[in-house]
C-alpha cells in the first residue's frame, strides 16, 4: 500500500510522549522491515530467487560513468536484488538473469526499465539515468529496474556467453521481457498496487532493447525512448571498417608497404575539412553558430577542398578528399547495393575524446586497429549476416500496430556525429516505420525521431548540445497526450546556449530576431 508519513506532523502530535528522533528511527525500522519482506517474494511465472532486499539510506546520487553529476540527493529507497533461472550452462559455467529494483518510499505509480550497454553482463545501479536531464527517474519517484540480461562479465565486451544458447537468447531478447514482468510483480507486491504507467529508456544496446519492447513485447510498456539503437551491430562495425580502410588508402606507406594509418589525416587536414564544412553548411539553419542543425540539407562535397596542385595549408590532397567522400558514403557490395548507410558530415566527426570521430582513422573500440587498405564488402557482409545478428536485431520489424493501438508512444534520438551507429540508419528505420504504418501524419501521433547535431554516441561532442530530458516528454505524451513538438537541449560545449531539438525531418531554424543563444528564438522548420 502506498503511504506518505509526515514525520514532522507526527512529532507534534506525540511531543509529550516521545521524541522525533525515536519516531524517525521507528519509521526507518518499519521501512526496512517492509523492504526485507521482499526476500520471500515468489511467482508462478518465473523461477525467481531474491538474493537481498535492503533499505538504502538517503545520500548523494551515485556517479554514473560518462554522465555529468545529477542535481539534488537521493532519498532512502528499498533495493531488491534477485535472479531468474539460475542454472549451470555450457562448459559448467553458472548463468542467471540478474536484476536490481529500486523502490522509492514516495512512489509516483510509475515503473521504468533502464536499458543496458555494450554486451551487458553487469547489473547497473537502478537509477533511471538515460536521457534524464538533471534528475534521475528514481529521484522523481519511479520504481526502476536494471538487468545484466542473463550473464555476468567484468569486461565491457566479453562475448564468451555466446557459446551458451540460452544465454545468447537472453541477451538478444528474452531476458528483458522476463525481468519486466517479474519486476512489475515485485513492485505491486511491495506497494499493494499495480503499476499505473510503464516506461523503457535506453541508449546503444539499451536503445536496441527499447525497440525490442515495442516490437516483441508491445503490451508491456506505455512509453519507450530508444537512443542511438545498436541495430545491425555487425554491419555498423563493417561500415566503420569501410571508413577506416578508405582513409588508409590515402595514408603514406611504411617500408613494408603498409599504410601508416595515423598519418592518413593530420590535425591540420581535419581542421581544414571542418572549417570548409562549417562554411558550407553551418548557416543553412539561419545562423552561423558552429552547429549544423539542417543536417539533411548539408550537401558538402569534400572534393571542393581538394588541392589542384601542390598541397598547401588551405586544402587537402585529392586522395584524401576521395577517401573521405568514399568512406562517408557507406559500404556497397559488388552490385552497387548499399550494405549499410553512410554517415552525415557533422561537427563531431573530427573529435578525439570519448569514442573518436570517424576522421580519426586507425582504431575501432571493438575491431581494434585497422591497417588494411583493401576490403571485400561482399565477403564482410556475408560474415556479418550471422544468426545471432538477426535473431535479436530490430532493424527491419516495423509492424507496431499492437503497440500503437494500445496507446504506446515511441521516441527515438540519435547523435548526428555518432561514429559507431550511423544516425542515417536510425533515420532509415524511422522512414520505413512511417511508410509501413500509414504515413507521417498518422505515425507522428505515436512516434517521433529527434536528431542531435554534433553529438557522438549517446552523448559528448566538442560542439554539441547533448544535455536533455526525455523523461518529462514521454510521460506527458503517454499520460496527457501532449506530443513533444520540441525538446530543449543544452550542453557544456556552449554553456549559455539552448536550442530546440525538432522532430525529424524538421530542424531548429533561427527566426532572425531575439537572442540567438536562446531556444525560444528558434522554430522547427
Amino acid at each position: 500500500m502506498r503511504y506518505i508519513i509526515n514525520i514532522l506532523g507526527l512529532c507534534v502530535l506525540i511531543a509529550f510522549t516521545s521524541s522525533c528522533s525515536h519516531l524517525e528511527k521507528t519509521v526507518a525500522n518499519s521501512d526496512a522491515e517492509q523492504c526485507n519482506k521482499l526476500v520471500a517474494f515468489k511467482t508462478n511465472e518465473n523461477n525467481v530467487t531474491i538474493k537481498s532486499a535492503a533499505l538504502i539510506p538517503e545520500g548523494p546520487v551515485p556517479p554514473v560513468l560518462y554522465q555529468r553529476p545529477y542535481a539534488g540527493r537521493l532519498a532512502a529507497y528499498c533495493r531488491v536484488d534477485g535472479v531468474i533461472d539460475e542454472r549451470i550452462g555450457e562448459a559448467g559455467k553458472p548463468y542467471a538473469i540478474a536484476f536490481a529494483i529500486a523502490l522509492p518510499k514516495q512512489w509516483n505509480g510509475r515503473f521504468m526499465m533502464q536499458g543496458g550497454g555494450g554486451l551487458n553482463g553487469v547489473v547497473a545501479t537502478p537509477l533511471g539515468t538515460s536521457a534524464a536531464g538533471d534528475i534521475t527517474a528514481l529521484q522523481r519517484g519511479f520504481a526502476v529496474v536494471t538487468t545484466d540480461t542473463g550473464h555476468h562479465s567484468d569486461k565491457g565486451f566479453d562475448p564468451d556467453f555466446f557459446n551458451d544458447q540460452e544465454a545468447t537468447l537472453n541477451f538478444l531478447y528474452q531476458a528483458i521481457g522476463e525481468v519486466a514482468v517479474t519486476a512489475k510483480q515485485i513492485v505491486a507486491s511491495h506497494y499493494g498496487s499495480a503499476v499505473e504507467h510503464s516506461y523503457y529508456m535506453g541508449c546503444s544496446t539499451g536503445g536496441r532493447e527499447a525497440m525490442l519492447m515495442s516490437q516483441r513485447y508491445p503490451r508491456l510498456f506505455d512509453g519507450i525512448v530508444a537512443g542511438a539503437p545498436a541495430m545491425r551491430t555487425s554491419f555498423s562495425n563493417l561500415a566503420d571498417k569501410w571508413v577506416a580502410v578508405s582513409l588508409n588508402q590515402a595514408a603514406p606507406k611504411d617500408s613494408q608497404g603498409k599504410p601508416i594509418v595515423e598519418r592518413a589525416l593530420s590535425a591540420q587536414d581535419r581542421a581544414v575539412f571542418l572549417s570548409a564544412l562549417l562554411k558550407s553548411c553551418d548557416a543553412k539553419d539561419g545562423l552561423a553558430d558552429n552547429i549544423i542543425s539542417n543536417v539533411t540539407g548539408c550537401n558538402f562535397d569534400p572534393m571542393t577542398i581538394a588541392c589542384t596542385g601542390t598541397k598547401t595549408a588551405s586544402c587537402i590532397s585529392r586522395e584524401q578528399a576521395l577517401a573521405i567522400k568514399k568512406g562517408f558514403s557507406g559500404p556497397k557490395n559488388a552490385r552497387g547495393i548499399q550494405v549499410y548507410p553512410g554517415f552525415w558530415f557533422d561537427t563531431g566527426i573530427a573529435d578525439t575524446q570519448g569514442i573518436p570521430g570517424l576522421l580519426n582513422p586507425g582504431f575501432h573500440p571493438v575491431i581494434g586497429k585497422i591497417e588494411a587498405n583493401e576490403m571485400d564488402v561482399d565477403d564482410e557482409a556475408m560474415k556479418a549476416a550471422t544468426a545471432s545478428a538477426f535473431v535479436g536485431d530490430t532493424a527491419y520489424w516495423t509492424l507496431l500496430n499492437t503497440f500503437s493501438n494500445n496507446g504506446g508512444k515511441l521516441l527515438f534520438y540519435h547523435g548526428v556525429s555518432d561514429p559507431w551507429f550511423s544516425a542515417q540508419e536510425t533515420a532509415r528505420y524511422y522512414e520505413q516505420l512511417v511508410m509501413d504504418n500509414g504515413g507521417n501524419e498518422k505515425v507522428s501521433h505515436w512516434s517521433r525521431l529527434f536528431l542531435v547535431p554534433g553529438m557522438g554516441h549517446c552523448g559528448g561532442g566538442s560542439a554539441a548540445l547533448d544535455h536533455f530530458d526525455m523523461i518529462d516528454p514521454i510521460v506527458d505524451w503517454v499520460e496527457k497526450n501532449n506530443a513533444p513538438g520540441q525538446i530543449r537541449v543544452t550542453g557544456n560545449a556552449f554553456p549559455n546556449r539552448s536550442r530546440p531539438l525538432c522532430p525529424y525531418p524538421t530542424y531548429a531554424h533561427y527566426t532572425g530576431a531575439g537572442d540567438s543563444e536562446k531556444a525560444e528564438n528558434f522554430v522547427c522548420k
